[in-house]
């Protein structure tokens, strides 16, 4: 398998295999890491102490070799019958190619955003794969955007104490083997301090979620040098 195709088609189906079962896998009960490997599909045990709702690694796994990383393009998907009730709760007609473009731009945030917060850390972020290169594949699930830009004529407001939520589903490889070493996955909302209401727009959008991200990569960055630096 070629992990690094970056066509956002290639490997849907996989990644949304892969999802179920770790929600799945992520409902059962805490137990021991000997009883964790034998109950994973792919050997993986719960990371204690984790900053993320779950977080699995491979126990064998030597992360110290990794001094670079390289990110796959993010999968994005919207929360069920998100467009319909956008269309139906509020004045707007978000289409198909609003829901691409929206994806698009998360996509392209997360990845900027990660390669920030990584190389200010002293992570290289390159392409290829190699053998101290940590590999990265990201979904953004069940994404919920309260006042999505339409990019249409005149103005539209919208007041709400939530920019939306999303989930982050994390896939880390070793780039050479192709073996998975890791998964996490958490899910965020971005609130209004004290639940004030004020008026969400895609500049408003943008600042939270890029919030919400750093968070995840900062998450990612304490993991690997606390432990494995």
């Amino acid at each position: 398998m070629n992990l690094f195709k970056r066509s956002k088609r290639s490997g849907v189906w996989s990644t949304f295999a892969s999802i179920l079962f770790a929600l799945l896998v992520s409902i059962a009960p805490t137990v021991s890491a000997e009883e964790a490997a034998n109950s994973t599909f792919d050997n993986l045990v719960p990371v204690k102490d984790a900053k993320m709702a779950m977080a699995y690694i491979d126990p064998d796994a030597d992360f110290s070799v990794f001094k670079r990383v390289a990110i796959l393009e993010p999968f994005v998907a919207f929360r069920s019958n998100w467009q319909r009730d956008q269309n139906r709760s509020r004045s707007r007609n978000i289409s198909a190619r609003d829901m691409e473009r929206i994806k698009s731009d998360v996509a392209t945030l997360f990845e900027r955003v990660f390669t920030e917060r990584l190389e200010a850390a002293g992570y290289e972020v390159v392409d290829g794969a190699n053998e101290d290169v940590l590999l990265l594949r990201p979904a953004i699930i069940d994404l919920d955007i309260t006042a999505p830009d339409t990019r249409t004529a005149g103005r539209s407001r919208t007041f709400s104490a939530s920019t939306g939520a999303a989930t982050l589903y994390i896939q880390l490889f070793d780039s050479l083997s192709g073996d998975i070493i890791g998964r996490a996955a958490d899910r965020q909302a971005v609130r209004r301090g004290g639940g004030q209401v004020t008026w969400s727009n895609s500049v408003t959008n943008t600042a939270d979620a890029r919030r919400m991200m750093g968070g995840w990569a900062d998450s990612l960055v304490g993991f690997l040098d606390t432990h494995y630096k």
